[in-house]
C-alpha cells in the first residue's frame, strides 16, 4: 500500500499557497496518494478564477499548472464546506475536480496519513 500525504491548505497567500503543491508533486512523484484539504483563504485556491490570480515570481510553475498537474496525478482536492460561509463560495464556485468535505472529513484523513503537513 502507497504511503499517503495529507496537505493542509489554509491561506491564499503566496508564500504559503505554492509550498503544498511543489511537495506535493514531490508526494506524487515518489508514489505516494496525496489529498489536499483547502479552507479559510486557500479555498481561494480552488475557486475559479482564484489560482490565476495567486502569483509568486520564481516559481517553477503557476498555481493554475500545479492544480492541472496535482489532477492528472489522481491527487485528492477537497474544500472545506464548514467554511464556505466564512469565504463567500459555494460548491458551484469551485473548479472542477474538487471535492467537498467537512472537519470530520479532515480529521479522518488526517488519522490515516502518513504524512500530515500544514500551511496556514
Amino acid at each position: 500500500m502507497a504511503s499517503k500525504m495529507l496537505v493542509f491548505c489554509g491561506s491564499d497567500d503566496p508564500q504559503r499557497a505554492f509550498p503544498p503543491f511543489m511537495l506535493g508533486m514531490g508526494a506524487l512523484a515518489t508514489d505516494m496518494e496525496l489529498t489536499m484539504f483547502f479552507t479559510m483563504s486557500g479555498l481561494n485556491i480552488v475557486r475559479k478564477g482564484g489560482a490565476e490570480r495567486i502569483v509568486l515570481p520564481g516559481a517553477p510553475k503557476s498555481l493554475p499548472e500545479f492544480l492541472e498537474l496535482a489532477i492528472e496525478g489522481n491527487a485528492k482536492l477537497i474544500a472545506c464546506s464548514a467554511a464556505f460561509p466564512i469565504v463567500g463560495i459555494n460548491e458551484n464556485d469551485l473548479v472542477d475536480g474538487v471535492e467537498c468535505g467537512g472537519v470530520a472529513t479532515f480529521v479522518t484523513l488526517a488519522e490515516e496519513a502518513d504524512v500530515v503537513l500544514t500551511y496556514c
